[in-house]
């Protein structure tokens, strides 16, 4: 029954393309996927659409079925009888660069790609880019006219997704920290967020629809399917009482952001670097500078911590008994008492060979009062400040409360990372949006927020019982397109408590990625670990050279494994309310190589660790028990023989 049932979307997918007339196929260098473009038969809808196929069993299944394509903006219409122009010769984008952070150091943009123009009633033209990769394909709109000025009034970018497909949705909110739902339809009609992931049940294949390579000539976009159940619109902020304008003004000639799908298996997701791939080249001259690495952090446990020079300095002795290389002054820190002020502070964490961070409101809302406010607001002032942070040895900033997606505060995200790259002091970004390839364009962006972190233990008691199926989805969709935030590794309770083990919450520290990796946790929480638990937390890194998906699926389980030099760091994590027996493979290892393994699993009890020592190889499998909700890490190291 099922067979026929695929057989029969199968044939009627392909009379629907069949009936419209194809012009443009571009093929992944691996010939594994297909885009192509049809000219829209019915003259009541936009003039032309994309077709995304699959390799599947042999054939090409179209996986999106229809990427409707086209712009309005005030007095040009982009999306109705558009006329094909030409389609410009094949190209291979072969690029390859490096990364100072994220999940790979080496990473490749190869793509096949070619250009397609159109020209509408008013004689304007207008350019889409399509590149077919390995793991994905991506577009974008150019408006090639030498002068000129446009106000976007809408993207008609729209993915209509087949009903046999289920999706990890989060609703759209402004600081992108809810929850993902899993759905098996569309039936819930509303905004969403980046990154939406979907798999295609007739062909097995995933999907991941994103945006990438926003410059300051457009805004940040969202989806929504407010209009059709099937139909994933990509859409433009709202206007809201107080904020700038919400439309996008574009200086010709012009190129939009990317439109990206990632697709494959689920590694192929998790370990893709696309998003960064498209995105600009890092246009730093100097990069020596840029450290990535972990960080004490006291908000988590004492909210108005950081208004106390003692408690201040207890997190400073905590990151260098840890050998973290950072910590961080959160908000409040102008008011700082007892015993010192904040460069007091400041002098006191280089004494500990450890490098401040600083926390800052953006000033961009007037209800949102938490100091200090007004120091990031102007380029003059962020002089001053920046000016006065090297000076006093601070080594990043930290800021805050953005909550907009419009053009004009992406033009305040990048004016603060510009002027921050002047005085060689990295950044992260919270209630923000999420990333959209900046940390490659910028490597001092070392994290975002956008996520629903380890903070939400302070605010509810929801995250308690969401966290074991929250934290195993969080590798497959947010934190797939770049640096997350969450603030790990927390064993003790704040507000709220914990339900996971503690193995789950080591495991944090590999599964989760972050350029600056905030270890949340009090310093009794890390100080009373077994030693075994300290001091694999000692030697986790925050950057890596390789990542690969060992086992997973969202919402029950995350299995991930991770290279710096020549080591291996393993973590797992699963959301089931039983103990789960998982197997674990080292096929992952180079051949003829043996590696010590440290083994780091669930105890007695949730509280508890058990640790074992081992030698392994690439044929080596090993049965590893997780409590419900448990975790466990691994540290492997090459022997020399």
């Amino acid at each position: 029954m099922e067979r026929k049932i695929v057989i029969t979307i199968i044939i009627s997918i392909s009379f629907f393309l069949m009936a419209h007339a194809q012009v443009v196929t571009v093929s992944s260098p691996n010939k594994k996927i297909d885009v192509e473009l049809y000219k829209n038969q019915d003259t009541t809808q936009q003039s032309w659409f994309l077709c995304v196929k699959y390799l599947t069993n042999g054939q090409h299944y179209a996986v999106i079925p229809q990427i409707g394509l086209g712009l309005i903006c005030e007095g040009q219409d982009f999306s109705h009888d558009l006329e094909f122009i030409k389609s410009g010769k094949l190209k291979k984008i072969q690029d390859n660069y490096s990364a100072l952070l994220g999940k790979k150091s080496r990473c490749t943009n190869e793509a096949s790609e070619v250009v397609v123009s159109f020209e509408n009633p008013s004689k304007l033209r207008m350019n889409v880019v399509l590149r077919a990769y390995n793991d994905g394909v991506a577009f974008r709109y150019g408006l090639p006219q030498k002068n000129g000025r446009h106000v976007v009034t809408d993207e008609l970018t729209s993915y209509r997704i087949p009903d046999s497909t289920t999706r990890w949705l989060e609703k759209f909110d402004l600081s992108n920290e809810k929850l993902y739902a899993k759905m098996e339809d569309a039936a819930i009609q509303q905004d969403w967020c980046y990154p939406a992931l979907f798999n295609d049940r007739n062909s097995k294949c995933w999907y991941h629809i994103h945006e990438a390579g926003l410059s300051r000539s457009y805004c940040a976009t969202k989806l929504s399917n407010r209009d059709e159940k099937n139909s994933y619109n990509v859409t433009l902020p709202y206007p809201h009482e107080g904020e700038g304008e919400a439309l996008p003004t574009i200086d010709l000639p012009w190129e939009s952001p990317w439109r990206v799908v990632v697709m494959g298996s689920l590694a192929d997701i998790v370990e893709s670097t696309l998003v960064d791939d498209v995105s600009d080249p890092n246009i730093l001259a100097d990069t020596g500078w840029i450290k990535p690495g972990l960080a004490s952090w006291n908000y988590w446990s004492d909210n108005h911590g950081t208004r106390d020079f003692q408690t201040v300095c207890a997190f400073t002795d905590l990151a260098a008994a840890m050998n973290w290389p950072y910590t961080l002054f959160d908000w409040e820190w102008d008011a700082m008492t007892n015993g010192g002020d904040v460069e007091d502070a400041a002098k006191y964490a280089l004494s500990k060979g450890v490098k401040p961070l600083i926390w800052y409101n953006s000033g961009m809302f007037k209800w949102i009062t938490a100091t200090p406010v007004d120091r990031m607001k102007t380029h003059e002032n962020r002089m001053e400040e920046f000016a006065w942070l090297k000076q006093n040895g601070f080594a990043g900033i930290k800021v805050d409360f953005f909550l907009s997606e419009k053009q004009y505060m992406i033009n305040y995200y990048l004016d603060i990372l510009e002027d921050a790259a002047k005085y060689e002091l990295m950044v992260y970004f919270h209630g923000c949006l999420v990333p959209r390839g900046w940390q490659r364009t910028y490597p001092l962006l070392m994290t975002y927020e956008g996520v629903r972190g380890a903070e939400w233990y302070n605010n509810t008691s929801e995250l308690t019982t969401t966290a074991p199926e929250h934290n195993t989805t969080l590798p497959f969709t947010r934190n797939v397109v770049g640096s997350m935030d969450y603030t790990p590794v927390t064993f003790t309770n704040s507000q709220h408590p914990h339900i996971t083990s503690y193995g789950h919450e080591l495991a944090l520290s590999v599964v989760f990625e972050s350029g600056i990796q905030h270890m949340a946790d009090r310093p009794g929480g890390y100080y009373n670990l077994p030693d075994a638990a300290k001091w694999f937390l000692k030697k986790v890194p925050a950057a890596w050279d390789d990542t690969k998906l060992l086992d997973g699926f969202p919402g029950k389980l995350a299995i991930m494994a991770r290279r710096k030099g020549n080591d291996w760091f393993l973590g797992g994590i699963h959301a089931g309310r039983k103990d789960k027996i998982q197997k674990i493979k080292f096929d992952f290892l180079p051949d003829a190589e043996s590696y010590k393994l440290t083994l780091i699993t669930d105890g007695a009890h949730d509280k508890a660790f058990e640790i074992k020592y081992m030698v392994v190889d690439k044929a080596t499998a090993i049965d590893v028990k997780m409590l419900r909700r448990g975790g466990f890490v691994a540290y492997l190291t090459k022997l020399s023989f």
